[in-house]
């Protein structure tokens, strides 16, 4: 008879699993971008707006994290890139929606298709019950996660650490002596 894993033992599973993916989707994200001409911000960035639909750059802000600013150079990057344009609101005239290009998404899905492909093969070991609860984890995951941005944003940053050079040491001995020391110095 199998050992009973244990909550603390799944628990610990699920957050490496998690912290997997979210690596995972960062690196894949940053491979993609790269074959498209994007930094990977600007392609999370579309995908937001993909999922939203027309949105306004004050609500993509509010998604991303991203200050208002930062949130604008996306969009003129992404713009310049033809992967998004400005239009604005029919309803209201004074709001500017950003809209996915449809040849721009075009270009990027034949980079995710393999794994689409493959996601959907995994996807039929789960049934509706299992989709389910799964769905749901990770909707409320997403909201933890939401909020863990904003809170992010009320802390303060952190001025990066300079560089320090270490005093050469004065070398003596054999020129491979000197070099064997710098070496271990590295």
């Amino acid at each position: 008879m199998p050992l009973k894993t244990s909550r603390a033992q799944l628990l610990r599973g699920l957050n490496e699993a998690i912290r997997k993916v979210g690596a995972q989707s960062v690196l894949i994200s940053d491979l993609v971008a790269t074959r498209v001409g994007l930094n990977s911000t600007d392609l999370e960035c579309l995908d937001v707006l993909y999922l939203a639909g027309a949105t306004t750059a004050g609500t993509l802000s509010k998604h991303t994290g991203l200050t208002t600013g930062a949130t604008t150079a996306v969009i003129d990057r992404l713009q310049r890139a033809g992967f998004v344009r400005r239009g604005r609101d029919a309803s209201d005239r004074r709001c500017v929606l950003v809209n996915v290009v449809p040849s721009g998404a075009e270009r990027i899905k034949p980079l995710y298709a393999l794994l689409a492909a493959r996601m959907a093969h995994l996807n039929k070991r789960y049934d509706e019950r299992e989709l389910a609860v799964i769905v749901d984890y990770l909707s409320r995951a997403l909201d933890v996660g939401a909020e863990h941005v904003a809170w992010l944003q009320t802390q303060p940053l952190r001025a990066r650490r300079r560089a320090t050079k270490r005093p050469r040491a004065v070398s003596t001995g054999t020129p491979q002596r000197r070099s064997v020391a710098a070496a271990e110095r590295r």
